[in-house]
């Protein structure tokens, strides 16, 4: 008798390659308008109590990598607070949905993490709601094309690095009242720390800083226990890309020079910050 056995699908052929329609949201925008919509995991992800017992606060967890990342959590076990912009309020509520209907804990916390006070009460805020935090990822970033460095105002450079590396610094800082031996802590940077757009001058050096701060605290807190990893991403489809990330002509052709040439998915990533995340 002659099987026939159906070969996987290939990774390559999994998702959706460019061109990809015109489109554009004002910052920070809305993963739910984006055409094709991203695979954040929703119905993809598969746990396996990886992640039991755990309780993370993730910044950006209402779209993009930080979605993937809060549902793939929720789905290994883990308790998950998210933060995010009040302007993105749709997004996390289908991601606090998500990780209610695995049966977890889900807290949603909105505020602008640029302050510092705001930082602060973020974090008192995850551990009062979740009983404790094991588990910390420095997600949310901005992200806004700049094609001259002439162009580039102050107030977008602050707003950058307050985003993406001030606030890293306050969240850490507040979080190791609470992180004991055992924690994780894990910071989200990108390859244009290694190979830096010439329109993303602001974005490309906070991701660099981001790199640097990750080895730098890893030897700090490494005796005590506590893990320091980063993630660098490349080309992600994700609504940081629409919504002033990236010019039009662009998120078009978005991903297309990559090896597989297609953007990846977020829901691709999440199996990184889980292995990060784990006891074990």
């Amino acid at each position: 008798m002659n099987m026939k056995h159906n070969a996987p699908s290939s990774p390559a052929d999994s998702y959706p390659v460019p061109p990809f329609p015109h489109q554009k949201q004002p910052f920070p925008g809305l993963a739910g308008k984006m055409n094709p919509r991203p695979d954040h995991g929703e119905t993809s992800y598969r746990g396996s109590a990886r992640l039991l017992g755990r309780k993370a606060l993730i910044t950006g967890g209402d779209s993009g990598i930080g979605r993937a990342v809060a549902i793939a959590f929720a789905r290994e076990g883990a308790d998950v607070a998210i933060n995010y912009l009040p302007a993105e309020e749709d997004d996390a509520r289908e991601v606090i949905d998500l990780i209610r209907a695995e049966g977890r804990n889900a807290i949603a916390i909105p505020g602008d993490i640029r302050e510092e006070e705001f930082c602060k009460k973020l974090v008192k805020q995850a551990v009062d709601g979740l009983g404790g935090l094991d588990v910390l990822v420095n997600n949310a970033g901005r992200q806004q094309f700049c094609e001259s460095i002439k162009d580039l105002s102050t107030e977008d450079f602050d707003a950058t690095f307050k985003t993406n590396v001030y606030a890293m610094f306050w969240i850490t800082k507040a979080a190791l009242n609470y992180l004991t031996r055992g924690a994780s802590i894990i910071n989200t940077s990108s390859v244009q720390a290694f190979k830096p757009s010439e329109i993303l001058l602001d974005y490309a050096q906070t991701k660099a800083a981001i790199v640097a701060f990750t080895k730098s605290l890893a030897g700090q807190l490494g005796p005590e226990g506590i893990r320091v990893n980063a993630v660098a991403p490349g080309p992600y489809w994700t609504v940081l890309q629409c919504s002033g990330g990236q010019p039009q002509e662009k998120i078009e052709q978005f991903g297309a020079n990559s090896p597989m040439g297609r953007p990846g998915q977020p829901a691709e990533i999440t199996a990184l910050y889980v292995t990060l995340a784990s006891a074990c």
